[in-house]
């Protein structure tokens, strides 16, 4: 008997599921098809006004009615005076933002491009394209991590209103200027209505280079080439003769060994390189000793090494050779000086552990036909992590490296094959460059 009923129950229940599985797709259908055109008309009217609502003014809005219904409850006069009170600071705000907004707005930097200290201006310009006037408003300018606030007054129509604004550049950076808003609300902060007028625009703050002059000539050789050691059937620089192989090219013979020895003889030649300049910039925080002040993310060896990086590569495509700039995250953007200043501008130093060695391993497969290659780097490189890199570096590549310790005196040292600098000052680079060639 009791198996029955338990067939029955489940023979009626299978009818019930069924419904429901086809009731859902139905109310989808038809009903849901219906009501969200709707709500979405409604939230196209109501959303921007909704938004224009602070945190603290859904806060505000919140106590209003909870001490209206308390004080309709319970009898409560003080809630109900709060509660006005509340709604009537509400209201006024609600004055406060509205308003037409019919502006045209442009943002001017005098400069898109500054080395660290130098001025940097800008100017906003607000005209009133309407054909009535504006209310006051306030206008505001994210310039970094911070912005600044321009107080708009009354503009007649196509009247226009200008402000000047200074960027502080003490810092190398890339900074991002805009975009201008238009912000009306009340005092209180209850409401808070934005407008986006322009589009944001970045500002370079370039390291400090210096002009090297003809400190490079002793590493950066004519566009000739640089010898290499290895030896070529067909090139500009003689290196000896050997005897001929079928095959070898009949212009390149010696004929007048070949009279005297009795055989064929040709020439040999060793194989030169177009100047190129490869410099690998360590941008591994470790590497670096940290400066005492109270920004953790600002460290003077690393700025110094940021502007000797620079230097050279000004300096190199200047002289119209190739250039390869490197660091542990990828390989920096350096087809003209301008491109390699604005990439300086934005490299940061990373929490990465890679040693000064894999940055010379990523150097030496990246870059195999260097004729010269820099390391700059900080002053807690120590020489035997130094020579430790350098054997990653292909044969016959000059290898000098860079150690940037700020106050500290130029000296010139050998370690193996390359030659360490160790440069205190910006204005010292230069004759470290000609030390090392002497």
């Amino acid at each position: 008997m009791s198996e029955r009923r338990a067939r029955g129950a489940i023979g009626r229940s299978r009818p019930m599921v069924w419904a429901r599985e086809r009731a859902w797709p139905w109310f989808t259908l038809h009903i849901g098809s219906r009501v969200m055109p709707v709500l979405r008309a409604i939230w196209k009217v109501v959303g921007p006004t909704l938004s224009t609502v602070s945190g603290f003014g859904w806060a505000v809005l919140t106590a209003t009615v909870l001490a209206l219904v308390a004080g309709a409850v319970f009898g409560w006069r003080e809630l109900l005076i709060v509660a006005f009170v509340l709604l009537a600071a509400l209201l006024i705000a609600v004055g406060f933002a509205i308003g037409r907004s019919a502006y045209a707005v442009r943002l001017d930097l005098a400069l898109s491009r500054v080395v660290v200290g130098e001025r940097a201006v800008g100017r906003i310009a607000v005209t009133n394209t309407s054909a009535r006037s504006l209310l006051p408003a306030r206008i505001e300018l994210p310039v970094g991590s911070s912005f600044a606030a321009f107080h708009l007054p009354r503009l007649a129509p196509q009247a226009e209103h200008d402000d000047l604004f200074g960027i502080p550049t003490h810092r190398r950076s890339v900074i991002q200027v805009g975009p201008v808003r238009s912000v009306r609300g009340d005092p209180l902060g209850l409401m808070r209505r934005e407008i986006r007028w322009t589009e944001p625009r970045d500002l370079f703050v370039h390291p400090r280079t210096v002009a090297l002059g003809g400190s490079s000539s002793g590493f950066l050789r004519d566009l000739e080439g640089i010898e290499s050691r290895v030896l070529s059937d067909n090139d500009v620089s003689f290196h000896a003769l050997r005897e001929y192989v079928p095959g070898d090219d009949r212009r390149y013979i010696h004929w007048k060994t070949s009279a005297r020895t009795g055989k064929l003889m040709v020439r040999q030649f060793e194989e030169t390189r177009r100047s190129h300049l490869a410099i690998g910039l360590s941008t591994n925080r470790s590497d670096y000793a940290e400066t005492p002040g109270d920004d953790p993310d600002y460290s003077a060896e690393f700025e110094l090494a940021v502007s000797i990086c620079g230097s050279l590569g000004v300096q190199a495509l200047r002289e119209e050779f190739d250039l390869t700039v490197l660091t542990q995250r990828s390989e920096l953007q350096s087809e003209t000086g301008r491109r390699l200043l604005d990439e300086l501008s934005g490299v940061a130093q990373t929490e990465r552990r890679e040693a000064i060695a894999q940055l010379a391993k990523t150097l030496g497969s990246s870059v195999p036909d260097a004729s010269v290659a820099f390391f700059v780097f900080g002053s807690t490189v120590t020489p035997s992590q130094l020579q430790a890199a350098t054997v990653h570096v292909p044969l016959g590549v000059r290898v000098l490296a860079v150690s940037c310790r700020p106050g500290a005196q130029l000296s010139l040292r050998e370690i193996g094959e390359t030659s360490l600098l160790t440069v205190g000052d910006l204005s010292d680079f230069p004759l470290a460059l000609r030390r090392a060639n002497s």
